[in-house]
Parts: structure tokens; C-alpha cells; sequence
């Protein structure tokens, strides 16, 4: 069943022109951060998700080439124009730079586990973990993965000590650092995806064995196929848990669609997108659809019972004109 939800609290638009004129000065809640290549910087989303404009970028002290944003939204690792690699921790909207002892340079990717906890930094053929996020970081170590060649996707786990690694049409389990073979064969790029605080993971083979979900990956270990192979799964573009483990999100960009598939009842639901979600990056029980352009930012509310998708106007329109075509504005209960 296709379900489009589209909110929009009342005072967004008065919200919006007040803001508009305060960016540079607001004091208010953030509903989380982004990467804003053309300002090559950091944005705050200011407000709460359904009532929300883009701030100002982030102090960060010089223009950054690339960002990536913790999942709860207190740090990120950011690469500077001229290359270099830096760290920040985020507090309502300020940024401290601190290092990490052995830490490597630039990676080429930067995957947090779902808490954000830890942080898997692939580059050189060779992927570095780095565990006890934000506030004691430690690199936990690093595994060369060069024989697998560049890898299509890689997840952690929230204690950084299960890796999955999705390259040549397999997916290779890694566990403290430790190359421990084979999980499974795939027809192409896999999507890989942890649920909180545990080693349970979904693998999504699109064009091969559908949605299959695995349990306790280093211990007892069991699967089960969640969804063969259909229409829907064979344009999946990105997949996450839920915050809480009880859903798995399946975004479409084709499709302009979220999947999410209710774990303990086996109900699966469709939520229509006037975007083309590219990704599920999340802000806490909030999830990004897409990147930073001159559309809006959509985002994927997964906290009510029936999940919403909002979006956050683009800084061409924070006056809200009109809103986007096939929107509607409701009022929330």
C-alpha cells in the first residue's frame, strides 16, 4: 500500500521568513547538520524536522572538499580543499577541532556504525577503525582489504568489531580485524546495513538473493531471507535500521519511494517521495534522503507510527513560495 505523507507545522512559514533574517544569530533546537559542497561547508538544519530552514555554514576555519556527519550529530570528519583531514566535535552549533593519535590521512569513505560510535575510513585499500566516538576516539586498528579490490559498500557494527564488506559479487565477513571469509555470494553491489548495538545485519543483494537478514554474525550465527528479489528490491538505492531495530528502511530513487519492512510483524509498507532518495544517513531517529543541492534537503521522520517525509526548504526558496510539486501541507494533530 503507497502511503504519501507530507507535514508541515502551521507556523513554518512565519518560522522561515524570521529565521531567514536570523540565521547568522539564531538560538534554537538544530535538527542536525550537512554538507553544502557549494559553500564548501557544514550547514545546521535549524528548527524541528517538518519546520526547518538551513543556517549558516559552520565555523570549520577553512573550505572543506567533502563531510561526514556522525549519526547523532555531535561529530564529523571533514576534508579540507587542500586535502588535509580533520576532526570536529559539534555542540548546538560550535566546532572544536581535536586529533586522534594514529590516525591515517584523507580516507577516500567514511562510514559511522548506526550509533555512531565507531567509524569504519576506507582508503588505500586498506580500511582503519576507529572506536570509542566522540568522546575517547581510539583507531582500533586497520585490515588490508586491496585483495578484495575497491569495495561497493561496507557497514560497522556499533562496538567496531564486526565488519561487513561488499566487493566482486560477495560480501566478506570481517571480525576484529580479522578476515573471516566469505558470508555470501552476490549478482552485484550488495547494500549493507547494521541495527544498534548488536551484530545483526541486513544485506541487501538486489539482482540476486533479495533482502536477507542476519543474526549474531560472530556467534551462534542464523539468516533468513526477508523479501526475494522484486521490482521494489531490485531498484533499492540505500538501506538502514530503525533506531530502535523493530524496521528496515529501503530507499528507491527510481521509484521515488521508502520500503520499510516492520521486523516482528512482517508487514511492509511503501511511502511515496516527491524526491529521488539516494541515501538514508542518519540524524538520530531521522534519516537524510538526499544530498545538499538546489532542491530540498527531504528527510525521512521515522518517530510517529506511520513514518512522515518532510523536507527543509532550499536556500533559493526559505520563504516558501510554493511548496514542491505533489506536496501538501497538513496540519500536525
Amino acid at each position: 500500500m503507497s502511503m504519501p505523507i507530507f507535514r508541515i507545522l502551521p507556523c513554518v512559514a512565519l518560522a522561515a521568513v524570521g529565521l531567514q533574517a536570523q540565521q547568522a544569530t539564531v538560538a534554537g533546537p538544530i535538527a542536525g547538520y550537512v554538507f553544502d559542497a557549494s559553500a564548501q561547508g557544514v550547514r545546521p538544519i535549524l528548527g524541528l524536522p517538518g519546520a526547518s530552514l538551513l543556517g549558516d555554514p559552520l565555523s570549520l576555519g577553512f573550505a572543506a572538499s567533502s563531510a561526514f556527519i556522525a549519526p547523532r550529530q555531535d561529530m564529523a570528519f571533514v576534508i579540507a580543499g587542500d586535502g588535509s583531514f580533520h576532526l570536529f566535535r559539534i555542540n548546538s552549533g560550535t566546532v572544536t577541532e581535536f586529533s586522534v593519535d594514529g590516525l591515517g590521512g584523507a580516507p577516500d569513505r567514511v562510514v559511522f556504525s548506526p550509533s555512531g560510535t565507531a567509524a569504519a575510513l576506507y582508503g588505500g585499500g586498506s580500511i582503519q577503525v576507529i572506536t570509542g566516538l566522540p568522546g575517547a576516539p581510539t583507531v582500533a586498528g586497520a585490515i588490508d582489504v586491496s585483495s578484495s579490490g575497491v569495495p561497493d559498500s561496507f557497514a560497522l557494527s556499533d562496538d567496531g568489531t564486526v565488519l561487513l564488506l561488499s566487493a566482486g559479487n560477495a560480501v566478506r565477513l570481517i571480525g576484529s580485524l580479522a578476515d573471516m571469509g566469505k558470508l555470501m555470494d552476490t549478482a552485484g553491489s550488495a547494500l549493507l546495513a547494521f541495527a544498534a548495538g548488536t551484530h545483526d545485519a541486513a544485506i541487501t543483494d538486489p539482482t540476486g538473493a533479495g533482502v536477507v537478514l542476519f543474526h549474531d554474525l560472530t556467534g551462534a550465527g542464523s539468516s533468513q531471507v526477508l523479501a526475494p528479489p522484486d521490482a521494489t528490491i531490485s531498484a533499492s538505492s540505500a538501506e538502514a535500521f530503525s533506531m530502535d531495530g523493530k524496521s528496515l528502511l529501503l530507499a528507491s530513487a527510481s521509484a521515488q519511494s521508502i520500503t520499510t519492512f516492520d521486523l516482528g510483524a512482517g508487514a511492509r509498507n511503501v511511502i511515496a517521495c516527491s524526491c529521488k532518495p539516494n541515501s538514508l544517513s542518519s540524524m538520530g531517529s531521522v534519516f537524510r534522503l538526499n544530498d545538499l543541492g538546489k532542491d530540498p534537503l527531504w528527510l525521512l521522520d521515522t518517530r510517529p507510527s506511520q513514518p512522515q517525509v518532510l523536507f527543509v526548504p532550499a536556500l533559493s526558496d526559505h520563504r516558501l513560495r510554493h511548496l514542491p510539486e505533489g506536496t501538501t501541507a497538513h496540519r500536525l494533530p
